[in-house]
């Protein structure tokens, strides 16, 4: 297994990292995605340390909690082993301190978070969602306040735009507070919204991409094809509407694309799918989930290997999107086009 910076920090990361959404399986979409117990999820991990996945992501609102719990026990007697990553921040309750990152928030979530966990630090700690209403300020004093604590190593963002990114790192600079080490971020062939504003900031500022649902939430599994309903037993017919919408004809162009090259490489489409977004800028860590053990061997096996430049390029041309405002004028017009190289405006011509 490859290990990477998480962007600029001195933390090193696993090119994988295993997703525990599936664990616990409370709820309509958490338990759509998966039911996995301890035991089973004890098994997974397993299979991770020996490929070299050792880092665990989970937040507080997968099945309200259960996730965080059935991790602590998957990992327990092998802590020193593992990266533990959660989230907090988004609402868990109906209560008006049962959402968003203020201070009382924020460090209940982390006794809470280490409680289920079972363990007495969080190697990675990221805010799950932007909280308009608490001052950034407040929200970096607490995390500066955990950090030295020792209860938190590094944090994070997730879901941030790029205002409330760079406002936040910013702050922390100013106030010499901890900076952001990653973003977690929705990134895959069919949702490049990534690159536009995103990427060349975390390239600017040394943020490292945690990328999840990188399979285009269920839709690059291999299992969808053009003119064929969605096959029994996929989990898209419970979530669906959950994640990003994708055009029909723009999906099956992708995906066409993807069989080519799978063919030629004899991967499967997942893997050749994970490993295009390997070989993307500043892409630190790819999260990977499974329900089961033949799912997370086949996620296992996009690394170790390359796609050719040739065949990234047919990719990169399948899952093309034009520009939006105010980018469309530097990808298309010579004189904006020189102001801004590709690798600095975005990672579409980087390969």
């Amino acid at each position: 297994m490859e290990y990477r910076q998480l962007g600029t920090s001195g933390l090193k990361v696993p090119a994988l990292s295993f997703g525990a959404g599936t664990f616990g399986g409370q709820g309509p979409l958490f338990g759509a995605w998966g039911t996995t117990d301890a035991q089973e999820a004890r098994r997974l991990v397993d299979i991770c340390i020996e490929a070299g996945i050792t880092m665990f992501d989970t937040a507080d609102v997968y099945s309200a909690g259960a996730s965080e719990e059935v991790l602590g026990q998957a990992v327990k007697g092998r802590r020193d082993q593992v990266l533990l990553s959660t989230k907090a921040g988004l609402p868990t309750g109906d209560g008006p301190g049962d959402a968003g990152t203020s201070r009382s928030r924020l460090i209940r979530a982390t006794e809470d978070a280490l409680r289920r966990l079972g363990t007495d630090h969080i190697d990675l700690f990221q805010l799950h969602a932007f909280d308009a209403a608490t001052p950034v300020e407040e929200v970096l004093s607490t995390l500066d306040q955990l950090v030295r604590s020792g209860k938190i190593r590094y944090v994070g963002v997730s879901n941030f735009a790029g205002w409330q990114l760079m406002k936040s790192l910013s702050a922390a600079e100013k106030l010499g507070f901890p900076r952001y080490a990653a973003h977690q971020v929705y990134y895959s062939l069919i949702g490049r919204d990534y690159e536009w504003d995103l990427m060349p900031l975390g390239h600017d500022q040394g943020v490292g991409a945690m990328v999840w649902s990188p399979l285009g939430w269920g839709r690059l599994t291999g299992k969808l094809r053009r003119g064929r309903p969605l096959p029994p037993g996929s989990r898209l017919h419970e979530t669906a509407d959950y994640g990003p919408p994708v055009e029909e004809a723009y999906l099956y162009e992708v995906v066409d694309a993807l069989d080519e090259v799978a063919r030629e490489t004899e991967r499967t489409v997942p893997q050749v799918a994970i490993n295009w977004l390997l070989g993307r800028p500043t892409v630190s860590s790819v999260i990977v989930g499974a329900r089961n053990e033949a799912q997370l061997l086949q996620n296992i096996g996009a690394v170790g290997w390359s796609l050719t430049p040739e065949q990234t390029a047919r990719l990169d041309a399948a899952s093309h999107r034009p520009a939006p405002y105010p980018h469309f004028p530097y990808e298309r017009q010579e004189g904006f086009a020189r102001l801004s190289p590709p690798m600095i405006r975005s990672g579409r011509a980087a390969g």
